[in-house]
C-alpha cells in the first residue's frame, strides 16, 4: 500500500508492492473507499509521476461519480487541488485533465465546491462556465455554495453575474439561493444596505412558488433594521412585517425580533423596544440571552439603569443564564451613573454565579472607580485582574492616569504613565493632556513640550486642549503675552488653535484689565470665522460692565444671540446685575422675562440682584414678595441672600420677618447662620428690650464658636 504522504518531494521512496493499476482496478470493481482513501495524490506523484497519477485518479474519481458517491469524489478532488496549491501549479488545467475525456455532473459539481472552499473562486467560475458550455447543468447546491462563497468574499460583480445566469438559464434557484441573495443585499450597514433589491428578492420568492423560511425572513428583517436612510420608518416596516407574519403563523425566531429590538435601542427608542420584546414573548417565541442583553444595554444607554436591572432579574428568573457580556453591560450602566458600589455588587454576584470575569468586565469596573476618584478600590480590582493573568491594556493605564489626576495624586499618575511607556503603550488624548498638565503645574514647560512632540511622533492626537494646558499655566504666571506666542507653535505642529485657546487668552487679558488686547483678539478671531462660546462672550460682557459701559455690554449680548450663541444663566445674570447697579430696573425685569421665555430659569444670584435693589430703595415688601416668588419657582436662597434679607429687616425693625427667615434657615439646614445674622438679631432684640432672646442667641453663638461683630450692650 502507498504511503499517504512524504515530507520532502525530492526524497526517493521505496518501491511499493502494490502497483497503481491494480489499485485502480480494485476500486473500479469493488468501489472500496477503504482502499482509495489511503492513496494520497502527492505521494502517488512522487512514486509514479504526475501523468500516471492524474490519469489513475481521474479514473477513480469518475468511477465513484458514476456510482453517485459525491463525498468520495469531493475528498479525492480536494487532495489533488491541495497538491496544486502547495506546488504552485496552474489549477486551471485540472478542468481539461479531468473533464475533457468524460463529462460528469458529479465531477463538475464537486470541483466547483472544492475550488470555492479553497477560495479559488476564479477556477470555480471557470468550471461553472465550462459545464454550461458542455450542456451540463450543475446541481443547484453546488451553485449555491459558489454563490455564498462569492458573497463572503465580497465579489459583487460575480455574485450578480451568477444569480442572473441562474435566473435566465438555470439551474432553477431554490429558497437557499434566494436567501443567499437576500443576505447579499442586507449584509451592509446603513446606506450600503440595498433594501429595494432585497424586497425584489422577496417578491421573486413568492412568484417562483418557493416558501420563505425563517432564515429568509430574519435576514430581510435585519436588513430593514440596518437601513440608515429610512431611519425609524424602516423599523416600523420591520415591526409590522413581524406582526403580520405572526398572524399568519409564518416561521419566525428570536433573531427576527432581536433585530428590531436592537434597531430601536440603537436609536434610543427603548420603550418601544420593550413593547416588541413583550410581543415576542406573547407570540410564543422565547427570548435568549442576546435578546435580554440588547434591552438591558438600551436602558443603560438611556440612563435608566434601574429598569435595566429589572430586565436582568427577569432574565435570571426565566431560567436564562446570564453570561459575562450581559453582566458587563449592567456593570457598565451602574458605573456610568457613578454608582460604582452597586456595580461592584453585580460584579461579585457574577463571580458567585460561577462566571469568570474577562478583561472587559474588569476594565469597566476599574474605570468606574477611577472616574469616581476611589483609587483604592480601583487598585484592588487592578491587582485582582493581573493575578488572574489578564494583562493591563492601554485603556486600563489611561483609566488610572485619569483617576489619579482627578484625585490630585499626580505622582501616581506619572508613575503609571512611565510604566505604560515601558510596555510600549501610549495614552489617549485625554490622559496625554493630564500628563502635560502635571508637568505644566510643576512649571517644567520644557519637559511638557518635549513630551507633546513625542506624543505626536507616536501617533497620539494632540488637540487644542493639549496646548491649552500650556496657555492656562503661563497665563497664571501673569504673562498672557508669552502665552499668545504659543499660537504659531500650535500651527507649526499642525494643531489649529480652537475656541478654548482664544477664550483662555481673552479671559487672561480680561483679568489683567488689558481690555484693548482682549477685545482686539476677540474681534480679530471673529473676522476669520472663529465662533466663540457663551463663556467667552460673558467674559467680555462683564469686562464692559466693569468699565461702566452698559450699552456696549448689552449690544454685545444681542450680537451673541444673533450669531446663534444662546445665553446661559451666568450671561443673563451678569446683565441683570449690571442694569440693577445702574438702576435700570425696567431693562433688568425685561431680561428676567426673556430668561423665562427662553427656558433659562433665573438662579439665586439673579434674584439677589433684584432683591438687593428693592432693599436699597426701602421697598422691603417688594423684596419679600420676590423672595417668596423665587421659592415657588424652586430656587433656594443661599447664605448671602439670607444675610442680606435678615440684616435689612433687622435694620427696619421688622422682627417677625427676620425671625421667620432665621428659623427657616436653621430648619432647612442648607446653610448655618453666620456671625452677621446673629449680631443683627441680637442688636434688634436689645433695641426692642427683649433681653432674654438676645441672651439666648448670645449663648447659641458662643456654643458655635462665633463672636459678635457689632458692639452693643452686653446682655
Amino acid at each position: 500500500m502507498l504511503q499517504p504522504e512524504t515530507p520532502f518531494f525530492n526524497t526517493p521512496l521505496p518501491k511499493t508492492t502494490t502497483q497503481l493499476p491494480r489499485l485502480v482496478s480494485k476500486v473500479f470493481k469493488t468501489l472500496n473507499w477503504g482502499v482509495a482513501r489511503e492513496i494520497k495524490f502527492k505521494g502517488c506523484v512522487q512514486i509514479h509521476g504526475f501523468e500516471n497519477s492524474i490519469n489513475s485518479f481521474s479514473i477513480i474519481i469518475h468511477t465513484y461519480a458514476l456510482a453517485g458517491m459525491s463525498w468520495e469524489v469531493f475528498i479525492l478532488l480536494r487532495d489533488i487541488v491541495t497538491f496544486y496549491k502547495e506546488e504552485n501549479r496552474d489549477a486551471g488545467e485540472l478542468v481539461s485533465l479531468l473533464l475533457d475525456v468524460e463529462k460528469s455532473n458529479v465531477v463538475f459539481d464537486m470541483l466547483i465546491k472544492v475550488f470555492a472552499s479553497n477560495s479559488m473562486l476564479e477556477h470555480a467560475f471557470n468550471v461553472f462556465v465550462r459545464a454550461k458550455d458542455a450542456g451540463i447543468e450543475p446541481n443547484i447546491m453546488s451553485c449555491n455554495f459558489l454563490l455564498k462563497c462569492s458573497v463572503d468574499d465580497n465579489r459583487v460583480d460575480d455574485v450578480r453575474f451568477l444569480f442572473e445566469v441562474l435566473i435566465k438559464f438555470g439551474p432553477r434557484p431554490n429558497i437557499h439561493t434566494y436567501t443567499i441573495m437576500m443576505n447579499f443585499f442586507c449584509r451592509g450597514v446603513g446606506c450600503s444596505v440595498d433594501i429595494s433589491r432585497a424586497s425584489e428578492i422577496l417578491g421573486r420568492i413568492f412568484r417562483s412558488g418557493e416558501t420563505p423560511n425563517v432564515v429568509t425572513y430574519s435576514t430581510y428583517i435585519k436588513g430593514l433594521c440596518k437601513v440608515g436612510s429610512l431611519g425609524v420608518a424602516s423599523l416600523g416596516v420591520a415591526r409590522r412585517l413581524i406582526q403580520n407574519l405572526c398572524r399568519k403563523n409564518q416561521p419566525l425566531n428570536n433573531h427576527c425580533f432581536n433585530a428590531v429590538i436592537y434597531g430601536l435601542c440603537q436609536r434610543g427608542i427603548v420603550d418601544e423596544a420593550s413593547e416588541v420584546f413583550k410581543e415576542m414573548k406573547n407570540s410564543g417565541i422565547l427570548p435568549d440571552v442576546y435578546s435580554y442583553s440588547i434591552l438591558i444595554d438600551g436602558f443603560c444607554r438611556k440612563g435608566r439603569v434601574d429598569k435595566a436591572s429589572e430586565v436582568f432579574k427577569e432574565m435570571r428568573n426565566s431560567g436564562i443564564l446570564a453570561n459575562v457580556y450581559s453582566y458587563s453591560i449592567l456593570i457598565d450602566g451602574f458605573c456610568r451613573e457613578g454608582r460604582v458600589d452597586k456595580a461592584s455588587e453585580v460584579f461579585t454576584e457574577m463571580k458567585n454565579s460561577g462566571i469568570v470575569p474577562d478583561v472587559y468586565s474588569y476594565s469597566i469596573l476599574i474605570d468606574g472607580f477611577c472616574r469616581k476618584g476611589d483609587m483604592d478600590s480601583a487598585i484592588k480590582f487592578w491587582e485582582e485582574m493581573t493575578s488572574n493573568n489578564f494583562s493591563p491594556s492601554a485603556f486600563n493605564y489611561c483609566s488610572l492616569i485619569k483617576g489619579f489626576y482627578k484625585s490630585k495624586q499626580f505622582a501616581n499618575a506619572l508613575k503609571n504613565f512611565w510604566v505604560m511607556q515601558k510596555h510600549g503603550m501610549w495614552p489617549d488624548t485625554i490622559a496625554c493632556n493630564h500628563i502635560l498638565s502635571i508637568y505644566c503645574r510643576k512649571r517644567d514647560f520644557n519637559k511638557a513640550f518635549a513630551l507633546s512632540e513625542k506624543f505626536q511622533e507616536n501617533g497620539v492626537y494632540i488637540n487644542p486642549y493639549s496646548y491649552n494646558e500650556f496657555i492656562h499655566r503661563i497665563c497664571r504666571e501673569s504673562v498672557p503675552e508669552k502665552a499668545l506666542q504659543l499660537l504659531p507653535v500650535m500651527l507649526k505642529s499642525n494643531v489649529l488653535p480652537g475656541v478654548v485657546n482664544y477664550s483662555t487668552l481673552i479671559s487672561c487679558f480680561a483679568k489683567k484689565s488689558n481690555f484693548e488686547k482682549a477685545w482686539m483678539l476677540f474681534t480679530k478671531m471673529t473676522k476669520v470665522g472663529i465662533t466663540f462660546n457663551v463663556k467667552t462672550y460673558t467674559i467680555l460682557i462683564n469686562l464692559f460692565i466693569r468699565n461702566c459701559e452698559m450699552p456696549t455690554a448689552y449690544k454685545l449680548f444681542k450680537v451673541m444671540k444673533k450669531r446663534a450663541v444662546y445665553p446661559d444663566q451666568i450671561a443673563y445674570t451678569s446683565l441683570v446685575a449690571g442694569f440693577c447697579n445702574t438702576g435700570e430696573m425696567t431693562k433688568a425685569r425685561a431680561l428676567e422675562n426673556e430668561m423665562l421665555q427662553e427656558g433659562c430659569s433665573p438662579n439665586v444670584v439673579t434674584y439677589t440682584c433684584f432683591i438687593n435693589v428693592y432693599l436699597k430703595l426701602n421697598k422691603n415688601d417688594e423684596a419679600h414678595k420676590l423672595y417668596e416668588e423665587m421659592k415657588e419657582r424652586g430656587v433656594y436662597p443661599d447664605q448671602i441672600l439670607y444675610t442680606m434679607l435678615i440684616a435689612a429687616f433687622c435694620n427696619t425693625g421688622e422682627m417677625n420677618r427676620a425671625e421667620v427667615l432665621f428659623d427657616e434657615m436653621k430648619r432647612e439646614g442648607r446653610f448655618t447662620p453666620n456671625v452677621v445674622i446673629y449680631t443683627c438679631l441680637i442688636n434688634l432684640y436689645i433695641k426692642l428690650n427683649k433681653r432674654d432672646q438676645a441672651e439666648k442667641l448670645c449663648e447659641e453663638m458662643r456654643a458655635k464658636g462665633l463672636s459678635r461683630v457689632c458692639s452693643s450692650e452686653v446682655v
